[in-house]
């Protein structure tokens, strides 16, 4: 659809395409600027469809972070046909989204810590402004770089389609369940009422994705939704006991027991401070930062105590990888002699 939005908008491509909206990259004719449009599918002022539509854009108008997709103006747009539907302008963010990039496995300890911390200072903010999220998920996760130099991916949270204010009129039909199953709180599976800390559930079975490269909780809707109620998502010791803590902490069935969003932003900065790695961290296949090649350790090498801690020479944290002259995990790889021993 190439259509013109208020006199101002150009649509030029598909973006993205939900149940209830419509993505498209435009240009602001105005200030000469690419944004993105959300075009909801047709609707009366009747039913949750609408509901939902008002509920994003009056959020968004009145939110402001850098962990947020930033809203620039909302309209009405009639078409050829004569129905009408409502319209976002939004910045437009040039990258995929985190579903996207886990399609190509797991993402590296220190960066899960950072886009970690960065969801979670996100999430503190909406949460002060007694919004709650309520679909917390890769796909509502886009990532991009900063600039030209940036050295990491930033993730902006988006679709505030489902949100709703703490203690305020549900946007939703009462008792409905909504949000994506694979990423559900316990709380959402039981159509209970929710507060701030089931966005924190959510992130943290996102994190452990991010970190293992599989969902906690696959499988059709009804499934994934109920296993939640039997059992805790598994956390692999191989994390080893600080993300364990902090993972098992964030997917608490109890919401009691779970950590607000400011508390995990901290502690997720210090993960990427100090570099909490894994004991085992999954590498991409045959890289290490920096491009260099490497074999994976594979679980039955052999161990011997070398009281040396997890890095490689040059302060390298290799998480599990050979390579020549490094102490990795308790097995010291020695550098080749630098001539054939002699045989007498």
């Amino acid at each position: 659809m190439d259509v013109l939005l208020a006199d101002r908008y150009q649509t030029t491509h598909l973006l993205g395409v939900g149940g209830a909206a419509s993505v498209y990259r435009a240009v602001d004719r105005n200030l000469g600027r690419d944004v993105a449009v959300k075009i909801f599918n047709p609707t009366t002022s009747d039913d949750d469809s609408y509901r939902r539509q008002h509920t994003e854009t009056m959020l968004l108008s009145t939110l402001n972070h850098p962990g947020l997709v930033t809203l620039h103006d909302a309209g009405i747009h009639e078409d050829e046909d004569g129905r009408t539907t409502g319209f976002l302008v939004m910045e437009l963010v040039d990258g995929e989204d985190l579903r996207h990039l886990l399609r190509r496995g797991p993402i590296p300890a220190v960066d899960v810590a950072q886009l970690g911390a960065d969801l979670a200072d996100a999430l503190a903010y909406i949460h002060s402004e007694g919004v709650v999220h309520r679909d917390v998920k890769p796909a509502n996760i886009l990532m991009f770089h900063s600039g030209d130099n940036s050295t990491r991916l930033y993730p902006k949270l988006t679709d505030f389609g489902i949100a709703r204010m703490v203690e305020a009129t549900m946007a939703t039909a009462v008792g409905a369940t909504i949000g994506t199953a694979n990423y559900l709180s316990p709380e959402q599976a039981k159509g209970d009422a929710l507060d701030e800390r089931s966005d924190i559930y959510s992130l943290g079975l996102v994190l452990l994705e991010c970190l293992t490269g599989q969902k906690a909780f696959p499988g059709p809707v009804v499934e994934a939704a109920l296993a939640r109620l039997l059992r805790h998502p598994d956390v692999p010791a191989a994390l080893g006991p600080e993300w364990g803590d902090l993972l098992r902490g964030m997917t608490a069935r109890d919401p009691g027991l779970r950590p607000y969003a400011h508390d995990v932003a901290l502690q997720l900065r210090g993960f990427a401070d100090d570099h909490v790695a894994p004991a085992a961290e999954v590498q991409r296949p045959g890289t290490l930062a920096g491009g260099a090649r490497a074999r994976v350790l594979q679980d039955d090498v052999p161990s011997c105590d070398s009281g040396s801690p997890d890095v490689a020479t040059g302060g390298v944290i290799t998480g599990g990888v050979i390579t020549g002259g490094i102490i990795t995990g308790n097995i010291r790889i020695p550098e080749p002699p630098g001539r054939a021993p002699s045989i007498r």
